[in-house]
């Protein structure tokens, strides 16, 4: 009997290991066959644009109060000035005061159009003392193969670069085939509200339905995915919700002499704790299963293995996205306590106590859910929750087959040499989540390298950008101009 148990657990094991590696050896590429194309020469007097931009403060703060409109019109004027043909050639719209809506009328009417997107604003500098910049942050300091300053890659690097590309095409007497709008906003750092909403507003009443957009979002990373050393070009197909929630809990106050047993701070500090201790199940969702195919094949043996039999290894991979905090946010929705406010004397009691914590939803899940698993973690009708700030769904999954998607992968092939494209998710928020009801595909990229050390420079000290990356930017864009108008 013994040995009947062993042959039929060896004979499962040896079926077990060759479905694992059928699955393996049949675990094809999905790069595009794409031709590296000759370095199409890009005028230095571009670089000089992006550091003059650089130099215009257009800063957006939490505080409204603080917003400095002749910033934002100094680089108005200044887009108008540099870039004149688009002034002139196109469509132009001003959209509510301060962004812009361009409409390039394209060659052939039988085809959708495209929406290029970039933002005007800047997150502050930092008003810290002890921020050390090699620069001043607006200075737009043109050394060393850099341009320095905020903005350089969030994101003017994107506004200039798509200007400069669309100049240069009308200096040639030539058009693109679609339609392409550009939809520049000026409050993305601080939601979009003012900007991105009123441009999607105006486009949906003019019964606009684009073909793909293409906003901000992922980079070209190098050394940043493990195992694999060629660059990799991330195309977000979607972004994480967004959800604050206040907690908050009142009670009578008193003397700090005679507290009772409970206090609100103390409630209230137990009940975040709570949430700590009880994450979102992680998972691996839809846009993140579209990155590891693409991945993955390309990946060394044993790596591409688990990817090729994720019904088997699943939780291996979920285990080594969990060891870091950015691999985290990429498979589960991610709990991060904010805010806490309460009392306003050492030795009174405080009446109310109140905590905000922030949720990034992951795809699959919903404002509704989280707001569920919040007060069951909980447990605690004393403790109340409300919506804080403004809050969205996860977006929708762009088609990762559709023309869009493949016109972005390839004009990644014909600039960057030798670098992998894959879809993935993207944890932050763009601009881009305003435009579900203009367009089905909204990709999130930036055709900049990044390496791990620059990641940091995002809202950062320091932030530049490396002028051939910015040559390269304005070489991808033209490429997207042509390719998009494949059908």
């Amino acid at each position: 009997m013994l040995k009947k148990l062993l042959k039929l657990l060896l004979l499962l094991l040896l079926l077990l290991l060759s479905i694992v590696l059928f699955n393996t050896f049949t675990y094809k590429s999905k790069q595009l066959d794409v031709q590296l194309l000759p370095e199409e020469a890009v005028s230095d007097e571009a670089v000089q644009h992006l550091s003059e931009a650089v130099q215009i403060k257009t800063v957006s703060y939490d505080d409204a109060s603080r917003f400095d409109s002749a910033s934002f019109t100094k680089f108005l004027s200044y887009l108008s000035e540099t870039y004149p043909l688009c002034d002139s050639l196109l469509e132009k719209t001003l959209v509510n005061g301060f962004s812009l809506l361009y409409k390039w009328t394209g060659s052939d009417p039988s085809l959708s159009p495209v929406i290029l997107l970039g933002h005007m604003d800047v997150v502050p500098a930092g008003d810290d003392p002890n921020e050390k910049w090699t620069h001043p942050p607006f200075s737009g300091k043109i050394e060393n193969g850099f341009v320095w300053g905020r903005g350089s890659l969030d994101d003017k690097v994107n506004v200039i670069g798509i200007l400069e590309t669309a100049e240069q095409f009308l200096k040639e007497g030539k058009k693109p085939k679609r339609t392409v709008y550009f939809a520049f906003g000026h409050d993305e750092e601080i939601g979009g509200r003012a900007g991105a909403v009123k441009i999607a507003e105006l486009l949906e009443s003019q019964k606009v339905k684009a073909e793909f957009l293409l906003d901000e979002g992922l980079l070209i990373t190098r050394g940043i995915v493990p195992g694999i050393q060629r660059p990799v070009a991330l195309i977000g197909i979607t972004e994480k919700g967004y959800l604050s929630l206040e907690l908050s809990i009142e009670m009578e106050g008193g003397h700090s002499s005679m507290p009772p047993k409970e206090t609100p701070v103390g409630i209230l500090s137990a009940a975040v704790s709570k949430l700590e201790k009880d994450p979102f199940n992680p998972r691996i969702s839809a846009p993140v299963q579209e990155f590891l195919a693409h991945v993955g094949p390309e990946m060394p043996f044993f790596s591409k293995m688990a990817f090729a039999n994720q019904w088997l290894f699943s939780g291996v991979i979920i285990g080594k996205y969990q060891k870091t905090e950015a691999g985290s946010a990429i498979v589960q929705t991610t709990t991060a306590p904010t805010i806490f406010k309460s009392g306003v004397k050492d030795n009174v009691l405080p009446m109310r106590a109140s905590a905000v914590v922030n949720f990034r939803i992951l795809p699959g899940e919903s404002i509704s859910s989280v707001t569920e698993h919040v007060k069951k973690a909980i447990g605690d009708e004393r403790v109340k929750i409300s919506v804080y700030g403004h809050s969205n769904e996860p977006s929708p999954v762009s088609d990762v087959n559709s023309p869009g998607f493949i016109a972005i992968r390839k004009s990644v092939g014909e600039v960057f040499d030798s670098t992998i494209t894959a879809p993935s998710l993207v944890v932050g928020a763009t601009d881009a989540r305003h435009y579900t009801k203009v367009t089905s595909n909204a990709f999130r990229f930036v055709p900049v390298i990044a390496l791990p050390e620059d990641l940091k420079r995002l809202h950062g000290t320091n932030e530049r950008i490396s002028i051939e990356n910015f040559k390269d930017c304005i070489r991808f864009y033209r490429r997207l101009l042509i390719n998009c108008g494949e059908k």
